[in-house]
C-alpha cells in the first residue's frame, strides 16, 4: 500500500507547466534514474513519503528492491543517504525542496555536503512551481544551498535537461542538488542542439540587443520571449545555465563582454542569492559593467492560487518577462 501523503486537488494548483499544446513527456526523472540504474547496479532510490510527487515511483516499480521510503521523516532521509553512500551506494533522495532547504539543512550540510558524500537530492517544486503557498514554494533554496561546501546546483529547464542531467550528476563523485521538474514536464531544448554537460552553460540563440542570462523554467520563457520579439526586430540571445554551482563563469564573462547589449539574468527564485547575484558579483569581479537587471521573485512570502496568475503577478511569466525587457530597451 502506497503511504504518499494525500495532496489536495485543485487543478490550478497542480498544474502542469507546460503550455496549451506544447510537447511534454511524462516523468523524465523517473524514467531516466530507472534507465540509469539497468546499469548503475550501486544506485538507489530513497524518499520521504514523496515517491509519487518527484517521480521516483517509475524507479520504485523497476527495482522495489532498492527503493527506500523513510516516511515522513526528511532528516532521517539524508542521514540515510548519507550511511549508504559511506557503504558504497550512490542514493537519489527526492522530497521537495523547501523539505530538502528548510528542515533537513543542517543534515545535508553535516552528514552530506561537508563529508563530501556521493548523494545526489533532487528535489520537486523548486522556486514557485506550485500554488500551495509559501510551505511549499521553494523560493529561497538556491540561497540557501549556493554557501554549502562541495555542494554542486543543478537547475534543469525542461524534460529533456532532466534526462540528460540524471547520468551526469550520477557520474559526478560528491554531493549534488538538483531542482527537479515532475509529471507532465515541457520538452523544449530538443530543438536547439542541445546536450546538458554539468558546470557548462550552453547559448541557445544568439541576438545584438539583450542577453538573458537564465536557468530552470525561465530559460524556457526567455526563449519564448525571444522569440516574440524577433517580430520587433529585437535580438535576444539565450544563455543557458543549468548549473548555478560551480558556475560557467568563462561563457558568462565572453557574451557578458560583447558591446552593445543589456544583460538580463532570469531565476524562478528569490532576488537574493540565487543566479542573478551570483551572475552580478562575477560581472563586478572582472570590471565588466554592461546594463543589468535583474528578473526573479520578491523578498517576500508569495499566496497560493493558480500557477499561471501567480507567475504574471509575481513577474516570471513570458508577458511579463517580454514587457521588462521592451521597458529596458
Amino acid at each position: 500500500m502506497s503511504t504518499d501523503r494525500p495532496r489536495l486537488t485543485t487543478s490550478a494548483m497542480i498544474a502542469s507547466l507546460a503550455a496549451e499544446g506544447q510537447r511534454i513527456r511524462a516523468a523524465p526523472f523517473g524514467h531516466a534514474l530507472a534507465a540509469l540504474a539497468a546499469r548503475r547496479p550501486e544506485i538507489v532510490g530513497m524518499t520521504a513519503d514523496l515517491g509519487k510527487y518527484t517521480d521516483l515511483h517509475v524507479f520504485a516499480a523497476a527495482y522495489p528492491d532498492r527503493f527506500y521510503q523513510m516516511g515522513m521523516a526528511e532528516q532521517l532521509l539524508m542521514g540515510a543517504a548519507a550511511g549508504m553512500a559511506r557503504e558504497g551506494f550512490v542514493p537519489f533522495a527526492t522530497t521537495y525542496a523547501v523539505f530538502a532547504s528548510r528542515r533537513a539543512y543542517d543534515f545535508i550540510c553535516l552528514a552530506i555536503a561537508e563529508e563530501n558524500l556521493d548523494v545526489k537530492v533532487c528535489c520537486a517544486l523548486p522556486g514557485l512551481t506550485s500554488g500551495y503557498g509559501p510551505s511549499h514554494q521553494a523560493t529561497e533554496d538556491l540561497a540557501i544551498f549556493r554557501g554549502m561546501p562541495n555542494l554542486v546546483i543543478v537547475d534543469p529547464c525542461d524534460a529533456l535537461d532532466v534526462e540528460q542531467a540524471v547520468p551526469a550528476i550520477a557520474a559526478h563523485r560528491g554531493p549534488v542538488y538538483m531542482r527537479l521538474l515532475r509529471g507532465q514536464v515541457p520538452l523544449v531544448l530538443d530543438e536547439y542542439d542541445y546536450s546538458f554537460e554539468l558546470g557548462r552553460a550552453k547559448l541557445l540563440r544568439d541576438g545584438n540587443e539583450v542577453l538573458v542570462i537564465s536557468s530552470g523554467i525561465m530559460t524556457m520563457r526567455a526563449l519564448e520571449v525571444a522569440e516574440q520579439l524577433r517580430a520587433d526586430r529585437i535580438g535576444v540571445a539565450v544563455l543557458h545555465t543549468p548549473t548555478i554551482k560551480p558556475l560557467d563563469e568563462a561563457a558568462i564573462l565572453e557574451q557578458a563582454a560583447k558591446p552593445g547589449r543589456i544583460v538580463v539574468v532570469a531565476e524562478n527564485h528569490t532576488v537574493n542569492g540565487g543566479l542573478g547575484e551570483a551572475v552580478a558579483a562575477l560581472l563586478l569581479r572582472h570590471r565588466l559593467a554592461p546594463p543589468f537587471h535583474q528578473v526573479g521573485l520578491p523578498d517576500a512570502f508569495l499566496a497560493a492560487g493558480a500557477l499561471p496568475t501567480l507567475h504574471d503577478r509575481y513577474g516570471i511569466s513570458t508577458a511579463a518577462l517580454a514587457t521588462r525587457i521592451r521597458n529596458w530597451l
